[in-house]
Parts: structure tokens; C-alpha cells; sequence
């Protein structure tokens, strides 16, 4: 049977769950839910997450980036000019090409500024970086920035720690449909059945943060979202049954006595 590989940017992912690594009680309790999810994958906020100053606990003290694929994000960035600011840091430091692009508009939401985000995107695929953008639900503007050459399209569920999961199955859809590059929710997913509902729709992944680590046993939670990822899968390549108004007997009618 062939693997089920999702290929983001060059690089293959056997894991469709992507794993923010903030919020966490400490460095320890990250690695440990990382290592329950499964996950190949991390983002990494660079201006949050000590991953630099090994004078201080330092993140990949306890995950090793030979081993995971840290995903640099712009977390925090309210401006194209701080965005591009952090990324081209990351890369001077860290050497990383591969990253997340986070541009928000709003405090209150956490909403990204589309406009900002899609200038920040054609600046940074110029410079050579590949870019996985957060982005609203609206199929045109992902469009948008699939055109301008970015690498995975990452529109959100819910607003940024929410938990109130996807809001908007019929525009993520609309997304799905459109792209040529994968598509990773982002942002509101609160629970597993959340995740699971994601791929079931034909989402290439799922990336997850808050649900987990501010679940009461984030650990456990870590290996639901494992879990939920690969049987939305498993759900969606099998491809369900139709929708009917009426009944069908679920047993042969032939034959009856």
C-alpha cells in the first residue's frame, strides 16, 4: 500500500499534524506532547520561543531540529515590516527558508490583515524563502496567495485560541477545491473531533496549539489529535456514503420470508 505522504515546500511529512510549541508549563512538557502527537513538524515563535540564547533554557535543548522540522513563525507581527523582519532573523540565525507568515490586523481577533500578509508574501518568495501563510476563509484572497507563490495555504477556523473549531466548513471547502498547494487549517480548533472534521472536509493537515496545550492532561490530548488526524483521513480517502432524504434498509429486501 503507498504511504500517505503530505509534501509541504519540498519536504515530506509521514504526520498530517502540525504542533505549535507555545504555551506550554515548560520546555519538558512541550517535548513530551510533540512526542505523543506524532508530529514531524513545529512551529516555532521566534520572537516567544528562546530557540537562540544558549544561555537561557533553550527549546531545542529538549527537541532536536534534525529530528523535527521546526516551522519559524512570525507570531506576534503586526506589520509586513516586522514579519519580514523576524523571518529574514530566523534565517540569518537559524538558516531556515521554510517558514510560517503570520501578519495580524486585529488584538481583540487575532485576524490576519490581508493585506499586509499578501505584500509579505511576495517579498519573501522573491527572497527565496517558502512561505506557509495564516490567512482568513475567503477563497478568493487564498487564491491570491497561491498565485503570488505561497507554499502551503493555512486559512483559519476560529479565531487564534478560540476552541470554537471551524466555522466555516463551506469556504474551507471552496479552498480546498481551488488550490494546488496544500491546506492546513490553523487557528480555532478546540478538540479532536475538530481536527477530525478538518481532514474529513480534504484538508491536507491540521496544525494545533492552544487545544493541546491548554488541555487539563496535554499529553493525552496530543495523542487524541494523533489519533482524530489519521481517521479524518482514513475517513476522507475512504470517501463516505451520500446523503438521502429517505431511508435505505441497511439489510438485503430479496428474499424475505
Amino acid at each position: 500500500m503507498k504511504k500517505d505522504i503530505l509534501k509541504v515546500a519540498g519536504k515530506s511529512l509521514k504526520s498530517r499534524l502540525i504542533v505549535g510549541t507555545g504555551k506550554y508549563k515548560s520546555f519538558s512538557e512541550t517535548a513530551k506532547a510533540i512526542k505523543a502527537s506524532g508530529a514531524d513538524m513545529v512551529t516555532v515563535a521566534v520572537r516567544r520561543v528562546n530557540i537562540f540564547d544558549k544561555k537561557k533554557p533553550i527549546l531545542t535543548d529538549y527537541i532536536n531540529p534534525k529530528k523535527i522540522i521546526f516551522l519559524p513563525n512570525t507570531a506576534g507581527c503586526f506589520t509586513s515590516e516586522e514579519a519580514l523582519r523576524t523571518l529574514r532573523l530566523a534565517r540569518q540565525i537559524g538558516g531556515w527558508k521554510l517558514v510560517k507568515l503570520e501578519v495580524l490586523g486585529d488584538k481583540k481577533t487575532l485576524f490576519p490583515n490581508m493585506i499586509e500578509t499578501i505584500k509579505s508574501t511576495k517579498t519573501l518568495v522573491k527572497e527565496g524563502f517558502k512561505v506557509m501563510v495564516y490567512c482568513t476563509d475567503d477563497p478568493l484572497l487564498a487564491k491570491k496567495l497561491e498565485d503570488n507563490g505561497a507554499s502551503a495555504i493555512m486559512p483559519l477556523a476560529s479565531p487564534i485560541g478560540s476552541g470554537l473549531g471551524i466555522q466555516n466548513k463551506v469556504n474551507i471547502s471552496l479552498i480546498i477545491k481551488q488550490s494546488k498547494v496544500p491546506v492546513i487549517v490553523d487557528a480555532g480548533i478546540g478538540t479532536a473531533s475538530d481536527a477530525t472534521i478538518a481532514m474529513e472536509l480534504g484538508c491536507d493537515g491540521v496544525l494545533i496549539n492552544s487545544a493541546i496545550a491548554n488541555a487539563k492532561k496535554p499529553i493525552l490530548m496530543a495523542k487524541a489529535f494523533k489519533d482524530a488526524v489519521i481517521s479524518g483521513r482514513n475517513s476522507y480517502l475512504a470517501g463516505r456514503m451520500s446523503k438521502n432524504y429517505f431511508a435505505s434498509a441497511s439489510t438485503p429486501t430479496k428474499g424475505l420470508i
